[in-house]
């Protein structure tokens, strides 16, 4: 425990120090507008990938409804500071209450089933939260909420990355977490080991979608308007690409999906006719060549160039 506490004592320094030179460079206009914009929706969807990452990547549980979760967030946060003139976190606070208590609620029935069964109920859920909203007048339905101020900056975006990432990365360093990977590797011989199956399937899913909640209130207030169409099967679907690219149950490859189809997909922008083309093309090779992901399920400690830096002689 004290070795895990002081690589994250220096991972966090380490952190600080990145930020404080990004935060530089922008503040110098060596970064400009659309890059800045780009960095943060980069850490928006670090949180997305890792948050989905604890359910399918460490749980081995197929879920594809992590979009309706930030839906709940982000509108439950934006109503709050647009209607209510509610703090900023604490908005984000109780959007990701309101998301966490909505896949807790989902997640008992829905955990009972497995496998292909799972990710279709999962992706009904999804999609039964998004129609929802569209038919309720009050955010605004189809035609979206508008009139949300715009809170989301850089610090905040990375604040809340790191504590993301500290979270999910002590959960499933603990007790808790190692059941959840009993439970990925093989739930029958876990549950006759005395796992509760169901109560961590259920937990697994109910800090995802936390999480999940919490990235959608920081992308409302990115924003001036959000859309229910921003919410869709599809927005799932990339936050599924990117855990599968990084590595499933690998927090840094979570880290490396998010970070390279989000800039990928920016520096395409130029080239709109090509992009989707050349963005399918890279995930086709990948998966030919990298099928395990980036990272597969390893961590950036645990390779040999960071032995020094965890403190080991290998």
């Amino acid at each position: 425990m004290n070795v895990l506490r002081k690589q994250d004592l220096k991972i966090l320094a380490a952190s600080f120090v990145g930020f404080c030179v990004l935060y530089a460079l922008m503040s110098e206009g060596i970064i400009g507008a659309f890059w800045q914009f780009n960095l943060i929706l980069v850490g928006i969807n670090i949180i997305l990938s890792v948050s989905l990452n604890l359910i399918n990547g460490y749980t081995g549980q197929f879920s594809l409804g992590h979009a309706g979760f930030m839906a709940i967030g982000a509108y439950v946060s934006a109503i709050l500071t647009t209607n209510f003139h509610m703090t900023f976190l604490l908005a984000l606070i109780i959007g990701a209450l309101g998301a966490a208590v909505l896949g807790f609620l989902i997640g008992l029935p829905t955990l009972r089933l497995s496998g292909d069964y799972l990710a279709i109920a999962t992706l009904g859920l999804g999609e039964i939260i998004r129609i929802t909203i569209m038919n309720i007048e009050y955010v605004g339905g189809a035609a979206g909420f508008m009139g949300i101020p715009h809170y989301t900056t850089f610090p905040w975006v990375f604040g809340i990355m790191l504590f993301t990432l500290f979270v999910i990365k002590n959960f499933v360093n603990s007790a808790h977490g190692r059941a959840c990977i009993a439970i990925r590797e093989n739930e029958i011989a876990a549950e006759a080991m005395g796992v509760n199956t169901t109560k961590y399937k259920v937990m697994a899913f109910t800090i995802g979608a936390a999480f999940a909640g919490l990235a959608g209130g920081l992308f409302a207030h990115c924003f001036y308007i959000i859309n229910p169409t921003s919410f869709t099967f599809m927005a799932s679907f990339n936050y599924l690409i990117m855990v599968v690219m990084g590595g499933l149950g690998s927090i840094t490859g979570s880290i490396a999906g998010a970070f390279v189809l989000t800039v990928i997909s920016a520096a395409l922008a130029s080239w709109p006719e090509f992009r989707m083309i050349i963005y399918s093309l890279l995930l086709i090779l990948l998966m030919f060549y990298r099928p395990q992901g980036l990272f597969g399920n390893i961590e950036i400690m645990d390779l040999k160039c960071f032995s020094r830096f965890k403190g080991g002689r290998n």
